[in-house]
This record gives C-alpha cells, sequence and structure tokens, in this order.
C-alpha cells in the first residue's frame, strides 16, 4: 500500500466504501486503473489509497483540494459511465462519503 502525498490540511476525502460481486474481474480491474488515471488528471486531485479484501469489501480514499473539485469528477463523463456499470455490474451495495480534513498526523 502506498499512501497519498497530501499537501497541508485543509483538504477533501471522497471515501468511497464498496461490496464487489462476482463478476468480470478483468474488466473491472481495467475500468478501475483506467479511472485512476483519469482521476489524477483532474484540476484538484491529490491522490488516491484504496483497498480491497478477499471477501469483496473496497475502501477508495480519493484527496481532493475542494468541494467542487469533487462535483467535477463525479460529474465527468467517463466517471459517470464507470460509475453506471459498478451500479448495475459491479457493487452489490456501496457508501460515498464526503469529508473534510482538517488535520493529520503520521509516521513515515
Amino acid at each position: 500500500m502506498f499512501f497519498a502525498n497530501t499537501p497541508e490540511p485543509p483538504y477533501y476525502a471522497c471515501i468511497f466504501t464498496s461490496k464487489r460481486i462476482e463478476g468480470d474481474a478483468a474488466a473491472y480491474d481495467l475500468t478501475a486503473e483506467l479511472m485512476d488515471e483519469l482521476a489524477a488528471q483532474q484540476e484538484g486531485y491529490l491522490g488516491i489509497e484504496s483497498v480491497r479484501d478477499q471477501n469483496g469489501l473496497g475502501i477508495t480514499v480519493s484527496y481532493w483540494k475542494s468541494l467542487n473539485s469533487i462535483k467535477h469528477w463525479k460529474e465527468h463523463a467517463l466517471h459517470k459511465k464507470a460509475q453506471e456499470k459498478g451500479m448495475k455490474d459491479w457493487y452489490s451495495s456501496y457508501y460515498t462519503r464526503i469529508c473534510k480534513v482538517e488535520r493529520e498526523y503520521h509516521n513515515k
């Protein structure tokens, strides 16, 4: 796991928690990779951290400079297509949570 290189707070986190269903893992992995690359090209993008366990529970946290940056990412045409595919074919359930990071501490 690699940690996102975030700036000094404040900034925003978009937390996407999902439960994967059985299905086309190759198509899912390819789409996830493409979305990671596309997100990194968006204004306000700061980084991403993502994990998934053997039971299909996944947590992806993307970091953004502003709420407006998150809104634009959510509305990006290719991201919207991936969201629709996810709801239809890849997830039995999911949550998206948006929060403001006001402080952080770490041990590198």
